[in-house]
């Protein structure tokens, strides 16, 4: 068995190989694709920002929603509880910029497990505008965000636009994670993007219409499932419409300061990949070049040609880093800690294992029970982290 073992592992090394090139690939062809800005496209716009406490940089973060070089558009803040500490936060906003339609909205109406889809839900009902952005109060974005990321909607059959984002990270363990992020989810998701196109958003930026958001049956339709913003892009196919990338990117904040804390929101992540695109997530287990080089190398004793293959995954992988991360994402978490890949991607597969297991979650202090389709089960309450 043990003659035979480098042969079981090495066409796992062939196919990280061609999945590094094909990511590269991808994202060479999707950012030197022609992207035009019409400036006289510019419909009316509604930004929905649903709050639950505050986090470092909140001010900073939504008042640039609110410095947006946009012809017409309202900002509607929502909170569950008169006491969430971000109404101080939203009350100086709106004396701060008197010129932007503002509305705060205080309603702790429930519609389902997700309290997020439920702020949601309470909050497009003072909408006053058919095309909808909603966007995690830990986004950053720079006045011409709004006019870049409506373009697509010029085609009517575009229902929703996602973007991806890079992470300011505060702190070693904050730039350990958004290195995964830059350098790996980024590349599954251009991967994607290319192979099959895109059938899911991301909480970064979803801009939707409301006539795409009531044919799917409103946040109703989301409000028992963890990974609202998957079905936010997911549905609306299933209906017609197009779900369309843009090539904007957002800045994300991410300050995570505890092992703890980290393992979790990764472990969250897998489990919710796992339960809602199972053959997909199996899947990434031929992506892991890292690793199974790694392995390669040992069940080679060292050889010659574990050690070749052991730097062919390493080049690619860091080709594959550079190209997307630091030369067209221009992350700054990949300039500065692209040297700590090989031990990133090890936490990834040992992440990715414990998410082949198991379908139990902590989200927001409490822990649950994923479903089938990602549905969410309360069961008792946990230590918030």
């Amino acid at each position: 068995m043990t003659a035979y073992l480098p042969w079981l592992i090495f066409p796992f090394c062939c196919t990280a190989v061609l999945y590094y090139c094909y990511a590269i690939y991808s994202t060479v062809d999707f950012f030197r694709q022609n992207h035009p800005v019409n400036p006289d496209f510019h419909p009316p716009v509604t930004i929905l920002k649903p709050l639950c406490g505050v986090d470092v940089n909140t001010y900073e973060n939504l008042a640039s929603f609110c410095h947006q070089d946009y012809a017409e558009y309202q900002v509607i803040f929502s909170v569950r509880e008169a006491t969430d500490p971000s109404l101080p936060i939203v009350e100086q906003l709106i004396q701060a910029f008197p010129g932007v339609d503002i509305e705060l909205v205080v309603c702790d109406r429930t519609i389902g497990t997700n309290l997020k889809v439920s702020n949601l839900a309470n909050g497009v009902e003072k909408a006053k505008h058919d095309v909808i952005v909603l966007a995690d109060c830990d986004i950053l974005v720079q006045p011409d965000y709004l006019q870049q990321i409506v373009q697509p909607l010029a085609n009517p059959e575009v229902g929703v636009v996602t973007c991806l984002y890079n992470s300011w990270a505060k702190g070693w363990l904050a730039g350990f994670e958004a290195l995964g992020i830059a350098t790996r989810n980024h590349a599954n998701v251009l991967a994607a993007h290319k192979l099959e196109g895109m059938h899911f958003a991301f909480g970064s930026t979803i801009v939707i219409r409301q006539a795409a958001l009531a044919k799917i049956g409103g946040f109703a339709a989301l409000a028992d499932h963890l990974a609202d913003d998957f079905h936010m892009g997911n549905l609306p196919t299933q209906v017609g419409y197009q779900v369309v990338l843009s090539p904007y990117i957002v800045e994300h904040q991410l300050t995570t300061t505890h092992l703890s804390e980290f393992f979790h929101r990764q472990a969250r992540w897998a489990t919710c990949i796992r339960v809602e695109r199972f053959w997909g997530y199996v899947g990434l287990l031929f992506t892991f070049g890292t690793t199974s080089g790694l392995l390669f190398l040992l069940a080679t004793q060292g050889s010659l040609w574990g050690w070749s293959v052991m730097a062919t995954m390493l080049v690619t992988r860091w080709l594959m880093a550079w190209v997307i991360a630091i030369y067209y994402l221009r992350d700054r978490v990949a300039q500065r800690f692209w040297w700590l890949l090989p031990i990133r991607d090890f936490v990834n597969f040992v992440i990715w294992c414990c998410g082949m297991v198991g379908t139990t979650v902590e989200w927001r202090g409490y822990r649950y029970k994923l479903g089938k389709n990602g549905k969410l089960s309360p069961i008792i309450m946990a230590m918030r982290q």
